[in-house]
């Protein structure tokens, strides 16, 4: 059995030898050489393939001697089937750019983070290799927030993922903010789950609305402090008891996901009575405040609008 496949190997390695290699041709081939200026490879051929060190990668960060390594299998085109000293001059990066691209549609699909070192900026954006492909990053997606410095950014790698795949025009763009985004989303959650309800937070306030104020209570996180969780008394507007940047504290009232309610009239309450007058919301303003045998007839509710002197 052994000699039957022996034979057959010696059979199949002789009809590969005596083929005809045409221009164009995509290759299997191995490595068994490697110099300062090519890549010697077998191609179960009459003779050996030759890769010129500029046919190798378009990435300039390719050394030929750190990333072709003896008895690797890689693909090559076929550029001359013959040369003047009897050699098959051969491309992997052309081979790379007709194969690669399903790949890397591939990778898409799946989600694969890449390790992109950044070659260049240019015009919105920077550049790195992808599979020796050539991808475009823009400088909206290089970070969580827009860059405007994207020359700071050249010889740095980060990690990234593609966001589109376009064969026909050699396009390929990457994406690292939503590498970022992700990991910023699991630890903002990985910080709420060490909150609980009743737990007291302090920070300052970042933003004011009509309806509260947003308060920054430490690790990436923002807590919503109501209107009428601000203070016992009525007010119109926050900022009758705050401004932007008082450190204030609270009391968590309620998570709900990444929402945090925060209440900080919730520790004025927790407080002893100290006898200072304490402050209500005016009834005219409050839920609640209709007596069950209060007329509520149009007419009583004009005359209840009229300020009598």
């Amino acid at each position: 059995m052994s000699e039957e496949k022996s034979m057959n190997d010696y059979e199949n390695e002789l009809e590969r030898s005596f083929q005809v290699l045409r221009e164009g041709d995509i290759l299997d081939v191995t490595v068994i050489g490697v110099s300062d200026t090519e890549v010697t490879v077998d191609l179960n051929y009459y003779t050996e393939g030759i890769i010129p060190i500029e046919e190798c990668s378009d990435d300039p960060s390719f050394s030929i001697k750190k990333d072709m390594i003896i008895g690797d299998v890689i693909q090559a085109m076929v550029l001359d089937p013959e040369n003047a000293s009897g050699n098959v001059i051969l491309s992997r990066k052309e081979a790379n750019r007709m194969l690669v691209w399903d790949e890397l549609k591939e990778d898409m699909a799946d989600g694969t983070v890449f390790d992109v070192k950044i070659t260049e900026a240019v015009p919105a954006g920077v550049v790195g290799y992808v599979r020796g492909i050539r991808a475009f990053i823009p400088a909206s997606q290089l970070a969580l927030t827009y860059v405007e410095d994207t020359e700071s950014y050249v010889g740095m790698t980060v990690q990234a993922v593609i966001i589109t795949v376009e064969k026909d025009i050699q396009k390929l763009v990457l994406s690292a903010k939503m590498i970022q985004k992700e990991r910023a989303l699991a630890e903002k959650t990985q910080h709420i789950g060490r909150l609980t309800t009743g737990d007291l937070v302090e920070g300052p306030v970042t933003r004011m609305e009509s309806y509260g104020v947003f308060i920054d209570i430490g690790e990436g996180l923002t807590g919503l402090c109501h209107i009428s969780q601000i203070t016992n008394k009525f007010i119109k507007s926050p900022k009758e008891e705050l401004k932007m940047g008082q450190v204030v504290k609270a009391k968590i009232l309620k998570i709900e996901g990444d929402r945090i309610s925060l209440s900080i009239k919730a520790l004025r309450e927790d407080e002893p009575d100290t006898g200072e007058e304490s402050y209500e919301i005016p009834e005219a303003y409050s839920a609640d405040s209709a007596d069950k045998d209060q007329d509520t007839s149009p007419f009583a509710k004009l005359l209840q609008g009229i300020k009598l002197e």
